[in-house]
């Protein structure tokens, strides 16, 4: 079984007609690091509360390392696109907060030093005792991908956590987050607007179709060597085949009523040597 499996999930909300998503299938593995893309309205932040227990779905199954999820638990770390910092914690207070939910039994020693290295691994070492209206939207957001971590949860949920910030900044905090993923071998789900990054940082991009009764139409196999970096896969013909493909389907076929035909998705890798060459999901 695979660590993370999602079965005929579907949202249906009172007074609508039709459900937002319906018949949602897909398995994640352990270590793997997932992306979601889809037009507003597919139910993709839906789909992501429902793995974090914040909601309820109206039918399907969520199972995570062979239990079912059926609320929130300090097993899965989420960061939403706003920082949800308090503000009236220093930065490092703010982790610890989480770091002591986790382990109560911990030593305040312990649980300083767990902080404070994962707040290090984010390149804010030198901000751990400022508030969070003394630092840059980019900052804040670090502070949430460090708490986030430093509870070490089995799997990290994430919301379009780099949706607010400048280009400059995002590249910034997308390198860095790859080597925390790379060095923690995290396992990751992930909602993205931008095609780009949903390449660097995934090894396979979900596809939803449009909603109502939106499906998971597609999952996009990332061909590319994992340790890409932005400035390298630009120069890899893959990565225009891979984009070019996730772009089609965003414009053009995501509004198709055929892309949400199917339960089981097929798997397709447009970054090989024939773009465009499918098979059925096992």
């Amino acid at each position: 079984m695979a660590f993370l499996q999602v079965e005929n999930l579907a949202k249906s909300y009172p007074g609508n007609d039709a459900p937002v998503f319906e018949n949602v299938n897909f398995t994640i593995d352990k270590g793997e690091f997932v992306c979601i893309i889809g037009h507003s309205g597919c139910g993709k932040t839906t789909i992501l509360n429902a793995l974090a227990g914040l909601e309820t779905a109206s039918d399907g199954n969520l199972t995570m390392d062979g239990r079912e999820v059926i609320g929130p638990g300090l097993d899965r770390g989420v960061v939403f696109q706003s920082h949800a910092l308090m503000p009236w914690m220093s930065v490092i207070d703010n982790v610890k907060f989480g770091v002591r939910s986790r382990w109560p039994d911990w030593s305040k020693a312990q649980i300083e030093a767990q902080a404070a290295q994962y707040l290090e691994m984010v390149g804010l070492g030198h901000a751990l005792h400022k508030k969070p209206s003394m630092l840059s939207g980019g900052m804040k957001q670090r502070v949430g991908i460090a708490r986030a971590f430093a509870i070490q949860p089995k799997m990290l949920l994430l919301d379009e956590p780099f949706g607010a910030l400048d280009a400059l900044t995002r590249g910034t905090i997308q390198d860095e987050l790859l080597k925390i993923v790379q060095a923690t071998a995290q396992t990751v789900f992930m909602i993205t607007h931008d095609v780009d990054e949903a390449i660097l940082l995934s090894d396979r991009i979900l596809l939803m179709s449009n909603g109502p009764r939106a499906r998971i139409a597609e999952i996009v196999e990332v061909t590319l060597p994992r340790s890409r970096t932005r400035h390298d896969m630009h120069h890899d013909p893959r990565f225009y085949r891979i984009r070019n493909h996730l772009v089609d389907f965003l414009v053009s076929r995501s509004k198709d009523p055929k892309a949400a035909g199917e339960i089981h998705p097929p798997v397709v890798r447009p970054g090989e040597d024939e773009p465009g060459t499918t098979s059925l999901a096992a």
